[in-house]
């Protein structure tokens, strides 16, 4: 068995910070992150807790990089080129990783809260805000350095913190606003004679600076106006440039930066002397380049910093998003200045998008009743980006076409429980919100959410059979859901109120278990009738976990009265066989082949039990192996602390040799049985967000009254909407919050036996082998020709022509090599083709089946190809889908017209054999 699992998706949580499983704990009131789209516009990177969640919109699948913050993401950039991201958490700790390889190239701190984080156009700066200032950073290169950090400047004059910043198009000109409700223009580099701009005129915080862009600016002016006199405004003189300030309070000013007719003529002389000595100095780090772009239009030969010189800056004009302003704010907005559409996000759940200058409304759409805390626009200005941090939401909507792209949400307080289809393709998870939703194990996505019938936490979902998916709740309910039709078709209840708290389906899908937790007994269903058809009583405790033999109809069930017992369903007058336990058993599982079963006790110890003689096998003390984490209000370290750390849910290997556990712990562990070892443990998160992260806690967030949360995400960053109570002088809504515990509730191995899941507070992790380092024993070289693929046929090296021609990627080439293979080394050949090959080879087969009269020969090679890469199409269902359904689609066409001709053949042979046999009837009687 293999143990090189590697979390390859975070489902449940596609932005925010996800919300808490216990029902003693409330959500993090996170402010959420930015989302940032690719530079082709069809991936969107979107932060999850300490996570940086990938989202391919085109092939539709989702992935996760394996980076992690120390803490929840507060902001993130990605370079214009995508090469390099930057991630920033709220205890202002960043990471440069490389976005393509998922590599941390380097890590620093910042000293102050970073809001607004943004690349320069050209990507060679990149500016963050630091306070009430902002810092402009030289963009490191790609390799490891030693200090690969190269402060350019830092830039004041803002009396509250920044808020937003934006770039001139040239990278020239940087553009931030504060809370102080001013906007401030600086050059980036030093520009003789240059006086910063401060831009007033609002009463409340700005949300939103941006730059129009240039090219628009100045093909603007020159064809409406010639280049030589005002634009109508109210202001005289050259437009040079023109930008928008965005308030809270939905007001949005229109800036325009002119320059007077009598400067014109010296506008050439301001950029001589010593000034080009000047910048050269300043960009000694970026190897003596300016911060512009030279492909970039320009004006006398200048750019657009060195044409602010000795302008002047004025408000033209002034909208309102909103008539009434006191109930709906601004929260975040986004521009495209290529296209000129702005899109502006509210508190309400409402989103706007405008065209500028003119502030046409484009659209007005309600998306959800919760505020939408940051917006984003693809580069080419088709799909918008919303997400919602209070309720997790993340929505990819196209204007044009007025459809979702995307639409992702979880559980709204966190899941619970988890259970794979019996191929291992979908994942059912039930929440604490009491409702169902579907997930594709492949892509990551949810693809259904199940109409809400619980009405209170689920806690307990299993397949009955591919179609049917069955869920047990704190109501008293166990519910029946349909995957045709996605609805509850039937409910189970009990003749007395009670709470189920485990349940379990047989195999056959025919009857259906759940233990309560008080009255302590167990109810039994049929599963087709619905009709309670037995109670099982006899334990004096909770039923915690219940599980069917693999193959006969018993049932083992877990108690905290300290027993595990085995019931025989079909025999009413059996007596159930009782293993006795130390301490209160809390999880139980049945082996594979039903001949073993394995109970979990709160002092961390698992027990292994023979079924036929109900003999103690061995004993496995996992205490000591998932002790760790001290939470923030415990008084006592952590390897002191080891008492509450024990196993919930545990499950067996398909081969049953090994078994996976996880519980109260920040670890999931992997022991093999006959050894009684531990083989690998997992930690799910290093999120020093979580409570029970660290081991160790730092003396100097300890007073007197106990540990001091270090959280700087409430603190720091302060929530600007937050209503004042009446007579209170601060602004406190009376919520309160906790931090969300690190631990696993549920553990479950796929079918397949490729992967695992585990729900814990963060989401559903699904760990999968690590397929993704492909050993390819050949290179695309000058050695690989056509002739050498001619003299590998020669030499009967078969497997290596055929690599060579796949290589060099040639249909007639790929075609008589495999039509040159010898029919007993089709098997061998196929086998020595790796994964990487697989998709291309089933095209060629596909196509070369197609007008080829060997149709024996290349179904042989079908054949093999089912039978030895079979499994991994079937795990890489939409990698390898297209390939697969253009060769069934082949097959399926020569089947039909072989058919048509064995037939016609057949009516033939039958018309000649009645033909015959009447000439030797004839014969005869003559």
């Amino acid at each position: 068995m293999k143990f090189n699992y590697k979390l390859h998706r975070l489902c449940g949580a596609s932005y925010g910070t996800p919300s808490a499983t216990g029902s003693n704990q409330l959500a993090s009131t996170s402010k959420g992150s930015n989302i940032v789209f690719t530079r082709d516009g069809n991936s969107v990177l979107s932060p999850v807790a300490n996570r940086v969640q990938v989202l391919d919109l085109l092939q539709h699948s989702c992935r996760t990089l394996p980076v992690e913050a120390r803490s929840n993401i507060r902001r993130i950039a990605l370079s214009p080129d995508d090469r390099l991201l930057i991630i920033v958490d709220v205890n202002y700790h960043a990471m440069l990783i490389n976005y393509h390889r998922g590599v941390v190239l380097h890590r620093f701190k910042f000293k102050k809260p970073v809001r607004v984080m943004s690349f320069s156009p050209n990507g060679a700066k990149f500016a963050v805000s630091f306070g009430k200032l902002v810092q402009v950073w030289h963009t490191p290169g790609i390799r490891r350095e030693f200090a690969p950090m190269i402060l350019h400047r830092k830039y004041s004059g803002l009396v509250g913190d920044v808020t937003t910043l934006d770039w001139s198009s040239d990278s020239t000109v940087l553009l931030a606003g504060g809370k102080d409700c001013q906007a401030r223009v600086w050059t980036v580099d030093t520009v003789r004679d240059y006086q910063p701009w401060t831009l007033v005129g609002h009463k409340k915080p700005l949300i939103g600076v941006h730059f129009e862009s240039r090219d628009k600016t100045l093909a603007e002016r020159d064809q409406f106006f010639g280049g030589t006199g005002n634009t109508g405004s109210t202001l005289t003189g050259k437009l040079i440039a023109r930008c928008y300030t965005v308030s809270q309070d939905g007001v949005i000013c229109t800036r325009e930066c002119r320059k007077q007719d009598e400067d014109v003529g010296d506008e050439v002389d301001e950029v001589t002397g010593l000034e080009s000595l000047g910048n050269s100095a300043v960009d000694f780090f970026s190897g003596g380049k300016s911060g512009t772009a030279s492909d970039l239009p320009v004006e006398c030969g200048v750019d657009q910093a060195h044409d602010l010189v000795n302008c002047r800056w004025g408000t033209t004009s002034r909208h309102y998003f909103s008539a009434n302003s006191s109930t709906q704010d601004v929260v975040s907005t986004s521009y495209s200045a290529e296209h000129s559409l702005l899109v502006v996000g509210f508190s309400t759940g409402l989103f706007g998008l405008y065209e500028l200058p003119s502030m046409s409304n484009i659209h007005t759409l309600s998306l959800s009743h919760s505020t939408i805390g940051t917006v984003s626009i693809n580069p080419s200005a088709e799909w918008l980006a919303f997400g919602c941090p209070k309720t997790q939401q993340l929505l990819i909507w196209e204007w044009r076409s007025e459809t979702y792209i995307l639409k992702q949400s979880g559980h709204a307080y966190g899941m619970r429980c988890l259970a794979y289809s019996p191929d291992g393709i979908v994942v059912a998870t039930g929440g604490e919100d009491g409702t169902i939703k579907l997930w594709n194990s492949q892509s990551g996505f949810c693809y259904v959410t199940m109409p809400k019938t619980h009405t209170a936490a689920c806690t307990a979902v299993e397949f009955a059979n591919p179609t049917v998916v069955l869920s047990s709740s704190l109501d008293g309910t166990v519910r029946a859901h349909d995957l045709h039709r996605y609805r509850n078709f039937k409910t189970y209840t009990s003749d007395i109120p009670c709470q189920f708290i485990s349940m379990a389906v047989d195999k056959s899908g025919e009857v259906v278990c759940a233990g309560s937790a008080e009255p302590f007994r167990i109810c039994v269903w049929s599963v087709q009738t619905g009709k309670l058809t037995d109670v099982l009583s006899g334990h004096m405790g909770p039923v915690s976990g219940l599980a069917f033999h693999p193959v006969r109809g018993t049932l083992a069930s877990s108690s905290w009265d300290g027993t595990c017992k085995v019931w025989d369903l079909y025999k009413s007058d059996s007596t159930p066989e009782t293993f006795e336990n130390s301490n209160d058993v809390v999880c139980v599982a049945f082996r594979p082949d039903g001949n073993q079963i394995c109970s979990g006790t709160i002092r961390g110890l698992l027990r292994f039990w023979d079924v036929d003689d109900g003999s103690l096998v061995c004993e496995i003390d996992g205490q000591k192996d998932i002790k760790g984490g001290r939470k923030m209000n415990d008084r006592t370290t952590s390897d002191n602390n080891a008492s509450s750390r024990y196993f919930t849910s545990i499950t067996y290997s398909a081969d049953g040799t090994c078994l996976l556990a996880g519980g109260n712990s920040k670890y999931v562990c992997i022991y093999e049985i006959s050894q009684q070892i531990l083989l690998k443990k997992f930690q799910i998160s290093f999120n020093r967000s979580l409570d029970g992260v660290l081991d160790e806690l730092n003396s100097k967030n300890l007073g007197d009254g106990g540990p001091v949360d270090d959280e700087h995400d409430s603190a720091d960053e302060g929530n600007d909407l937050a209503p004042h109570l009446p007579g209170a002088k601060r602004a406190d809504d009376g919520t309160r919050k906790s931090r969300v515990e690190v631990l696993t509730t549920q553990v479950a191995f796929s079918p397949t036996g490729r992967e695992w899941s585990t729900v814990s507070g963060e989401g559903l992790h699904v760990y999968s082998l690590d397929d993704d380092l492909i050993f390819d024993p050949m290179a695309l070289t000058e050695a690989v020709t056509p002739g050498a693929v001619q003299a590998n046929l020669r030499k009967r090296k078969y497997g290596m022509a055929l690599l060579m021609s796949l290589h060099l990627n040639k249909y007639a080439l790929v075609k008589s090599v495999i039509e040159d293979t010898p029919y007993d080394s089709i098997a061998t050949v196929v086998r020595s083709i790796g994964q990487e090959h697989v998709g291309n080879l089933i095209q060629f087969i596909s196509k070369a089946m197609e007008d080829s009269p060997h149709i024996e020969y290349y179904l042989q090679w079908c054949l093999e190809l089912l039978q030895t890469h079979g499994l991994l199409m079937e795990r890489h269902r939409g990698k390898y889908l297209r390939a697969f359904r253009a060769l069934f689609r082949v097959v399926q066409s020569r089947y039909v017209d072989l058919k048509s001709i064995c037939d016609d053949n057949k009516y033939s042979l039958d018309f000649l054999e009645s033909q015959a046999k009447l000439l030797f009837t004839q014969e005869t009687q003559t």
